[in-house]
């Protein structure tokens, strides 16, 4: 018997951008048309706004209703959670965050938290979050700061089954691991954070390797955050095709 492939969410980080109509939305389209087109395009999205402030209920359940059935929405956490409180006394926070998220439905997917660069590994600290956070969800955790960068680190989130988000930022290209029964992937620009257009090569590697681990059973979300010029959108097109052929 054959082993399940896993699923492919591609996407981009936030859909809400003036400046991608011309390179993405049709000129004249409103704001409030922009996610119906988008998730015709694409089957996931990263929600970006929720780093800053969390979104109303009535909000996300009217994202729910634009989207088909199968498209998921990751949801970046509260830089509340990230970069002021960095992980410490969570529990508040984390419900407050979790609850609201979960209006989403079936269309919530992972629960992303990216962590602040200058903020040094702190294992005892990352192992309190990880045992606040409901059990029912995934979740993954980007580290910024490369002492995050460990044997300890994945370790961690192997056991609470979170995954280590794979990234490439400002010519820095993270480490592979996987540390769960999924795998995130962030790519921030070529050219510098959020900037430039990836190539058909690079586009292709990254293809190989989502290839592989779905292959291997394991669920494979990507999100593009070069938004300049439309890029991301291009770019997640190309890995979709990619995929698909």
């Amino acid at each position: 018997m054959s082993k399940r492939h896993g699923r492919f969410f591609i996407g981009t980080s936030g859909w809400s951008y003036d400046h991608w109509e011309g390179p993405f939305y049709p000129d004249g389209l409103s704001a409030d048309e922009r996610l119906e087109y988008y998730a015709a395009r694409f089957n996931s999205v990263e929600i970006n706004r929720s780093f800053y402030s969390l979104p109303d209920e009535q909000t996300l359940r009217s994202w729910r209703t634009q989207v088909p059935a199968g498209f998921r929405f990751a949801a970046k956490a509260s830089r509340y959670i990230t970069h002021m409180k960095k992980l410490k006394d969570p529990q508040e926070g984390v419900v407050r965050l979790l609850s609201r998220m979960r209006v989403l439905g079936s269309a919530l997917g992972p629960v992303l938290f990216q962590l602040p660069p200058r903020w040094r590994f702190n294992a005892d600290r990352l192992e309190s979050f990880l045992e606040c956070l409901a059990d029912d969800l995934r979740y993954s955790f980007e580290f910024r700061d490369h002492s995050w960068l460990n044997k300890a680190s994945y370790s961690l989130l192997a056991r609470h089954r979170a995954a280590f988000c794979i990234y490439d930022l400002d010519g820095f290209v993270s480490p592979r691991e996987v540390t769960t029964d999924f795998v995130y992937v962030r790519l921030h620009g070529p050219d510098g954070p959020y900037q430039g257009c990836y190539d058909r090569q690079a586009l292709s590697g990254w293809a190989g390797a989502l290839s592989t681990w779905s292959r291997q059973g394991l669920d494979v979300y990507c999100y593009f955050d070069n938004d300049q010029h439309g890029y991301a959108a291009h770019n997640a097109a190309t890995l979709r095709d990619m995929l698909d052929s």
